[in-house]
């Protein structure tokens, strides 16, 4: 098989899998505090990949590890994926899952806006009417197409605060991508040890909390399957299709068919009614990420 028909098949192996993940963290967050399924998922996705670091003979990398790359670690596993999927999860809680799973891919353009004053990159005009666009589209899922219909839901407060967490989320994951760039370290064996210690902090923010529980088999299943295939094999899968293409536009860019597909399984999996305002509000989000896209290419 030729290398870019690899690419292909593990970028659509991968973009499978994430598109199912809203549905996973909906159903899961039936039977489990968000707190609760991060533990799970993280100690699920730990010990995938260091199972994958054992297959790829890199575990000795872990014991060649500085006192300031260990610290970088703490600080990476802080953002992810502790508090990325802290605010993640909650948000999800409070929204429907089209709305929690679609607010989240914002985070391009909050890379851009970040990139400003941490890269001291320059903003072009093209770059603003790219964010206006994306803008948009969040308030016209952030009001359920209330903003034209002049209807406000019931649930306004948690709405609004679910909202704001799904937005906070692509800030912290923009903020750990922008600090994981300049982390020059091997892929996987980094990614373990941010893992770990969003894992200590996770179970150290339960016990604090006082909600040590059992949790029931149905909420222990869904954290297997998040860190199975949130977290764990569909990095490798994606960096495969990474490594195999003949350029990184050509894989890239199917990332965007995975918000559309989520859509699809929300609806059969969950049964939510995926809205109007829903389709046009990321439809307007990912015509604002493909401008910036096209901008920097």
């Amino acid at each position: 098989m030729k290398p870019q028909k690899k690419a292909y098949l593990y970028a659509f192996a991968a973009i499978a899998c994430w598109s199912t993940i809203g549905s996973a963290f909906k159903i899961s967050l039936r039977f489990l505090e968000p707190a609760e399924l991060l533990l799970i998922s993280s100690a699920v996705a730990c010990l995938v990949l260091f199972i994958i670091l054992l297959v790829q003979r890199k575990t000795a990398l872990l014991c060649k590890l500085t006192l300031r790359e260990v610290l970088l670690s703490a600080f990476l596993g802080l953002l992810n994926p502790f508090l990325y999927y802290s605010v993640l999860l909650k948000a999800y809680d409070l929204l429907q899952a089209q709305e929690a799973g679609t607010l989240n891919y914002i985070w391009p353009l909050v890379l851009v806006l970040l990139s400003i004053p941490m890269l001291r990159q320059k903003i072009s005009f093209v770059s603003i009417l790219a964010i206006v666009i994306s803008f948009a589209g969040i308030i016209l899922i952030s009001g359920r197409g209330g903003f034209f219909t002049g209807t406000i839901h019931p649930d306004t407060t948690a709405h609004t605060l679910g909202v704001l967490l799904a937005v906070g989320s692509a800030f912290f994951w923009a903020l750990y991508w922008i600090f994981n760039v300049k982390d020059q370290r091997e892929a996987v064996s980094k990614l373990f040890l941010n893992f770990c210690f969003g894992l200590l902090y996770t179970f150290v923010l339960i016990v604090i909390s006082g909600r040590v529980r059992l949790p029931g088999w149905q909420g222990v299943a869904g954290g297997v399957y998040i860190g199975l295939f949130e977290m764990g094999i569909t990095f490798v899968l994606w960096l495969n299709a990474l490594n195999y293409t003949s350029t990184t536009a050509k894989v890239s860019n199917l990332i965007y068919l995975s918000p559309f597909i989520s859509l699809i399984i929300i609806h059969f999996t969950i049964g939510e009614t995926i809205a109007l305002s829903t389709v046009i509000g990321l439809l307007l989000i990912i015509t604002g990420i493909g401008l910036q896209q096209y901008l920097k290419k």
